[in-house]
């Protein structure tokens, strides 16, 4: 080996994977890239297209039946034939990978702790039990971990919060390449930027390469040297960011862009006005059938009235704390419980026919507050009211009843969907829950709603499973099972963040036809800015457990009020600033 090789290099790659239905050919084909030391790359392409699959190629992270072609090499050497040994060394001293997901990569036995002193160990024997701890948590507090946390475990974490625990990892043996999976799909952009930033500076301090899988093109023009355009399991198009952001070349390219800035124009408003206009249209028309309608006395009429004129969600001042201990016996026996606010005092309205977003940075209570308002986990105290039943009173059953109104579309489809229902069944799956139809009339809606959410020829997505799917198709399958059993209330945690910008856009659109279709009201969790922009009505603004300000869309974005407001703002890249 001499300083001459770049870095690392693919040259020619070709990956099957064992031939599955709905997959077939190559996963890669014949993919060349260089990185050099301390050089950025962004590779980036819609769900399917090969990316992660590179990036664990050049790992050897692949099943044993993949068929692999090319080759992959690291300073000049064979990363194919190295044995285990050298392997073991190669992953984490020389390259560590930051997944999409960090819950799979996560021993839910082990605390965080216990992740970080394992990882030292197993490659710096020499290190003592001491110095180790004082090495990781430097790490951990780099990622915005408070030592504090040192004894929890996985689950007691947010998704954002379990994925910095994830990039602490990687970073902790100074690797010289860094392969970063969506390693910020489930942060927020303040947090985002803050890591990001925290391994450009890795970069440059330490010779560290970056090799960027991501579909937010924003954050590659902003954090990246180079682009590389992936589609079909190709590369398509590669270049500075400048250029190919500034000229692109390729026609899939241009759509990603075309897609991405679709989302960041500030047209929202005067597509929202023009809907507003027709849902007032529609209430007046309603109006009007109802007063000429015979035979309802007064009383009636007013009663309807009041009902009308209920929020279809009111929550007051709900609350939810956890203790930081982490069992029975220290919860009794600690002098002093920490206690986290996860949910401080929240209060909101939701109208019918409303999208309000509800945004904030990882670990501020978002996803905890729509599970507490679904009844998931009970509240600490205060209310939530759902067309003007106090759930909170109700009892388990109870509470049941009312949950087909209310569905939830997670951020994550694949892990939502059993892997050994087909499609069919998964979306059908509600109606026989809460005891709404035959298997006969569950087929023929089933049908239907595959239809309606663009997965034709129904018969065909009918009998396959979620592993046969791009991430775009499952999401469409979480949106139809959460839409079968005719609920009023979509909670959607985070639902277009695993995304490309052009799926991103089609599920957007399929989200606000189906709103005016179903008469749908959405509560709309999210980490993008510019997603909520386009999407939502109004908003609000989550910081540590408490809203900290609330308000129609444009005013968020034109005159923000709150200071941390201001700070989300300014961290969020921009495609259009590029």
């Amino acid at each position: 080996m001499t300083d001459n090789y770049p870095l690392f290099s693919v040259e020619n790659l070709r990956v099957a994977y064992p031939q599955r239905r709905g997959q077939s050919g190559w996963a890669v084909d014949g993919v060349s890239l260089t990185l050099q030391p301390g050089e950025k790359l962004g590779l980036v392409g819609e769900s399917g297209c090969g990316k992660s699959t590179l990036g664990r190629a050049a790992m050897r992270l692949l099943p044993e039946p993949t068929q692999i072609e090319g080759r992959v090499s690291f300073s000049g050497e064979s990363v194919f034939e190295m044995d285990a040994s050298r392997l073991r060394r190669f992953r984490g001293e020389a390259v560590a990978l930051i997944f999409q997901d960090p819950m799979t990569r996560l021993d839910p036995l082990m605390t965080v702790g216990e992740h970080c002193i394992e990882t030292l160990q197993a490659h710096r024997p020499n290190l003592s039990k001491s110095q180790a701890k004082k090495r990781a948590i430097e790490i951990l507090e780099a990622v915005k971990i408070p030592a504090s946390r040192w004894s929890q475990f996985p689950h007691e974490f947010s998704g954002g919060m379990r994925q910095r625990v994830a990039i602490a990892l990687a970073l902790l043996l100074d690797p010289k390449l860094i392969v970063a999976d969506e390693p910020t799909t489930s942060l927020d952009v303040t947090v985002a930027a803050q890591i990001l930033q925290e391994l450009t500076r890795l970069c440059a301090q330490r010779g560290t390469a970056i090799l960027l899988i991501s579909h937010d093109l924003a954050m590659v023009g902003e954090y990246c040297d180079r682009i590389a355009v992936m589609y079909g399991g190709k590369v398509v198009e590669t270049g500075p960011v400048a250029d190919v952001f500034g000229k692109p070349q390729h026609a899939y390219t241009r759509s990603l862009l075309n897609a991405a800035l679709h989302i960041q124009k500030e047209e929202k408003e005067e597509k929202e006005e023009g809907r507003r206009k027709k849902e007032e249209a529609r209430e007046d028309r309603a109006e009007a059938r109802g007063k000429k309608e015979e035979g309802r006395g007064e009383r009636e009429i007013s009663q309807m009235q009041s009902q009308s004129d209920l929020p279809l969600l009111s929550v007051t001042d709900l609350q939810q704390h956890y203790s930081l201990e982490s069992n029975f016996l220290e919860q009794i026996f600690a002098k002093k419980r920490e206690v986290i606010k996860a949910v401080d005092g929240v209060s909101l309205r939701l109208d019918r026919g409303e999208i309000l977003g509800l945004v904030g940075e990882s670990g501020c209570g978002k996803s905890t507050l729509s599970r507490t308002i679904l009844q998931l986990i009970p509240p600490t105290g205060g209310k939530v009211e759902f067309l003007g039943t106090n759930l909170t009173s109700l009892d388990r059953n109870a509470v049941r009843k009312h949950r087909r109104e209310m569905q939830m579309v997670f951020q994550d489809p694949h892990a939502c969907l059993n892997p050994v229902m087909t499609v069919g069944q998964s979306i059908a799956d509600p109606l026989f829950i809460h005891k709404l139809a035959t298997p006969e009339e569950a087929k023929k809606q089933v049908m239907q709603m595959l239809e309606r959410v663009g997965l034709t020829p129904a018969g065909e997505f009918w009998n396959r499973y979620p592993g046969e799917l791009s991430g775009g198709q499952q999401q469409r399958v979480a949106i139809a099972r959460a839409l079968i059993s005719r609920p009023q209330l979509i909670i959607c945690d985070e639902p277009v963040s695993m995304l490309d910008a052009s799926v991103q856009t089609q599920v957007l659109e399929l989200m606000l036809e189906l709103k005016q279709e179903f008469n749908l009201t959405y509560l709309f969790i999210t980490h993008d800015l510019w997603v909520a922009r386009y999407f939502c009505d109004r908003i609000a603004v989550m910081n540590s457990g408490k809203i900290v300000e609330i308000g129609k869309t444009r005013d968020i974005f034109t005159n923000p009020q709150h200071p941390y407001t201001q700070q989300l703002l300014q961290a969020a890249p921009l495609l259009a600033r590029m």
